[in-house]
């Protein structure tokens, strides 16, 4: 185990609000690394997938980089643009 990993797994078991927003961040952080690695699968740029979803490509950055509060319908979108179907699960 890292460093690093060591370090996040004893600060989150001493300070509960640490814990709670490092894992939201993650949560978040890896919807915006899944959306690019199916847009570079799809051999698009963001560029490209913009054009088809009719926006601009920092609008499809900002998605890929912070994808707080993204809507279930953007989602959707950008899974149809990509010829994909979007599928939500609860675990």
């Amino acid at each position: 185990m890292s460093d690093l990993k060591k370090y996040v797994l004893q600060r989150k078991k001493r300070d509960k609000a640490f814990a709670e927003g490092y894992d939201e961040g993650y949560k978040q952080f890896k919807i915006g690394v899944v959306l690019k690695q199916a847009r570079e699968t799809a051999g698009l740029t963001q560029e490209e997938l913009a054009h088809k979803l009719k926006t601009k490509k920092t609008a499809i950055s900002r998605i890929e980089n912070h994808a707080e509060d993204i809507k279930l319908s953007t989602l959707e979108k950008v899974a149809n643009a990509l010829g994909k179907r979007l599928e939500v699960k609860i675990a």
